[in-house]
């Protein structure tokens, strides 16, 4: 008994040096291959690191041979051995771009930058302690899945200028005390962030504030912006006060050259991508990439340095139950003799070391067709689930965005009214190809707007909100029964509307010119604005705000007048359009409490400050389109001087020092209608007062503007000193008789 006990402890502790050994070869390769793999990101007798940083090949260090990088600056890491650890940079020390990271697989880098501020103290600006930095980067863009463009401050317009001014973009963040900001939260409530766009390869940081601070200098003297990496900044309201973040880090993608995959590989001797490799095309900016095919690591840019993956020597890797057999870019799986099978674990059919199949193969059959009925009848159940699940979907969506109260009031509305028609989600899905996004023809603060066609051939336009609003269900509802029967040929017609998705979609009659705002700051466009035409638009734009305030069964209020709003059709007749925040005002009131919304440059200052909603605030925003009418200019630009950012304030400033045709339109300057000129300026002046109760109501501006149409198609009237004020006053006295 004793000996059969030392015999099989005996047995047990050669078991287990067996498996030692056997765990030992195979993660001995493992290791040898890692270390092997890491050798293989820099060529041979080139500088592998700076500091903490991995050089890998393409990129190279500025104190190594040529041969060690490509021939391209941006390739170029330049070392600053005179700290300790050394110090990387992108270029050279002078461009103060310190690279964190490369990374050779998904084509990135990871650089510090600064962080832009805009100061103020009790005397104002305070240029001292404000920055603006900017980058440029030739030949790397910024990523623009991996980066935020972020604003902080109570205060705060931040803006991102490309390198020409082509385009631009920012947020805007305000609030006014710092117990409103939440932390975490960066949604506009004292921190605001924007998505960057594709091919950014410069940027320049602008803030601006709207009263230097003046209400919020105590908690939080200075706006900050900065471009930094999704998930690396998180906002805190001591942030107001000072910003600790300190320098941010962003990432851009890099590639190789700016040819595409296509193009480089027709001349072999500068394309890169050598065996054991796959050619991708840049997403963002451009030339190509190249990655190991799969079952393979390395340096895929560096000659036999994608070497093949032993799966074999990690377990984890393989799913091997028997024995691994590693083949050149995948592995295989055997059993034992005695066994049979594909030697995988998993258990399935077919699968792992099975023992005598052939008195298993009936079992295995009929276990295989029962699986084949089984997974039949639960697709079956399963699309049909699917469909009655839909339709229950439909049906609460046409509930919840109060489709029954529609049908109701549509079924009440006079029959000589031509109502809004309900669309159903297929139909509007048909009518765009399912929403392609080929089919877009605008974005904007409220939603998509798609370019569709109806079964009749009829082209229309269809708005697809980002967000629904529960709580304006019935409010939604009002609105698309007034708009439905507004009988004005100035207004965008509302066709109809679809309640059976998550959130409303409205179908508008479709206007293929533009809107106002290309016409007036296209030079090619502008020049064919006539002063004729121009007083015609803005007498259309005043006659449907008029019709809205005093006409409409239940008055409306716009809420975002702008000339991007405005479209124009073929003959240049006004179009308004983009109802979305406009709200419907009781007939037993005057004004609204609302959260501000608007378009900076265009928004009623009185409603900024006080949030109290009148119809004055829309004779604010067309004084603004007025300007922008005579004067070419946008509402509102950073490209422009300080003092002439806001094209309202730059105006009221022209007027008062007799500087009006300094800043007209050229054509208007140009075409004898001086004194037509200054009363319409005379006009847009008193719209632009900053108390609303001493602005005109739409309809005495309406008058005076189709007064003095009348007067210029009349020459028998141009004879006779007739002020213009007076005219109106008598029309609307006659008027109102």
């Amino acid at each position: 008994m004793y000996t059969k006990r030392v015999e099989g402890r005996t047995m047990v502790i050669h078991e287990l040096l067996l498996k030692v050994v056997v765990l030992g070869a195979l993660l001995g390769p493992y290791r040898n291959s890692k270390a092997e793999a890491d050798d293989l990101m820099t060529k041979p007798g080139c500088r592998s690191s700076c500091g903490h940083l991995v050089i890998p090949y393409p990129f190279g260090s500025s104190d190594s041979s040529s041969n060690c990088r490509i021939d391209r600056p941006s390739f170029t890491v330049y070392c600053d051995n005179s700290t300790d650890p050394p110090i990387p940079y992108l270029h050279d020390k002078s461009s103060r771009l310190q690279i964190s990271d490369i990374f050779v697989n998904n084509h990135e880098m990871r650089l510090t930058v600064w962080t832009g501020q805009d100061c103020y103290n009790s005397s104002g600006h305070d240029g001292s302690s404000s920055n603006y930095p900017g980058i440029f980067l030739p030949e790397f863009p910024l990523s623009s899945t991996k980066n935020k463009f972020i604003g902080v401050g109570c205060d705060t317009l931040a803006a991102v200028e490309d390198r020409h001014g082509k385009y631009s973009f920012g947020c805007m963040s305000f609030c006014g005390d710092d117990s409103e900001a939440i932390n975490g939260s960066c949604t506009g409530i004292g921190c605001c962030e924007t998505s960057i766009p594709r091919n950014s390869f410069y940027y320049q940081i602008s803030i601006g504030s709207v009263s230097n601070h003046s209400n919020v200098l105590d908690f939080n003297p200075c706006s900050y912006a900065f471009v930094a990496e999704i998930g690396s900044y998180n906002f805190s309201v001591g942030d107001l006060k000072q910003l600790k973040f300190g320098d941010p880090h962003l990432v851009l993608d890099w590639a190789i050259g700016n040819q595409t995959c296509e193009e480089a590989k027709k001349n072999s001797t500068s394309y890169m991508c050598p065996k054991n490799t796959n050619c991708i095309d840049a997403e963002n900016g451009s030339g190509y990439k190249c990655t190991c095919l799969e079952g393979y690591q390395g340096n895929p840019y560096l000659e036999d340095s994608c070497h093949d993956i032993d799966e074999c020597a990690d377990p984890t890797i393989n799913p091997c139950e028997g024995k691994c057999h590693n083949i050149e870019g995948s592995y295989t799986c055997s059993c034992p003799k005695g066994y049979h099978g594909n030697g995988k674990k998993g258990g399935g059919v077919g699968q792992g070391c099975i023992v005598n199949p052939s008195q298993l193969m009936k079992i295995l059959v009929g276990i295989a067709v029962g699986i084949i009925v089984l997974l039949f009848n639960i697709g079956f159940l399963y699309f049909g689930y699917k469909k009655r699940k839909l339709i229950k979907l439909k049906e609460q969506y046409f509930k919840q965005n109060g489709g029954l109260l529609l049908q109701q009031q549509l079924q009440e509305c006079d029959r000589t009214i031509k109502t809004a028609k309900l669309f159903s989600a297929k139909e509007l899905e048909k009518a765009t190809d399912n929403y392609d996004e080929r089919r877009i023809i605008g974005r904007g603060g409220q939603g998509t707007v798609y370019k569709g066609s109806l079964p009749n051939n009829m082209v229309v336009a269809i708005k697809k909100s980002k967000l629904g609003d529960q709580s304006q269900i019935e409010q939604f509802i009002n609105e698309v029964i007034v708009l439905s029967q507004i009988n004005n040929r100035n207004v965008v017609k509302l066709l109809g509307c679809c309640l059976e998705t998550e959130v409303p979609l409205l179908v508008y009659e479709f206007i293929n010119s533009g809107t106002l705002f290309d016409h007036i700051h296209d030079p090619h466009k502008s020049s064919k604005l006539s002063w004729e035409t121009r007083l015609r638009i803005a007498s259309e734009i005043a006659g449907v705000l008029s019709y809205l305030h005093s006409m409409a069964s239940t008055p409306i209020i716009h809420r975002d007048v702008k000339s991007a709003n405005i479209l124009l059709d073929a003959n240049y007749t006004a179009k308004v359009s983009d109802f979305g925040t406009s709200r419907l005002v009781p007939l037993d009131k005057k004004q609204l409490s609302t959260m501000v919304q608007g378009t900076l440059g265009y928004l009623d200052p009185e409603y900024f400050h006080t949030s109290q909603l009148t119809e004055k605030s829309d004779v604010y925003s067309f004084g603004v389109v007025l300007v922008e009418l005579l004067t070419g200019k946008k509402a509102l630009s950073f490209d422009r001087p300080e003092e002439e950012r806001s094209l309202a304030a730059y105006f009221l400033s022209s007027l008062e020092n007799d500087k009006l045709f300094q800043i007209a339109e050229e054509v208007i300057a140009n075409e004898g209608n001086n004194e037509q000129v200054r009363e319409v300026a005379n006009l847009a002046k008193r719209c632009l007062k900053i108390k609303g109760e001493e602005r005109p109501t739409m309809r005495e501006v309406t008058m005076e503007l189709e007064g003095l149409r009348t007067m210029a198609n009349h020459p028998w009237v141009s004879g006779i000193d007739v002020n213009p004020k007076e005219t109106v006053h008598l029309l609307v006295e006659k008027t109102e008789v």
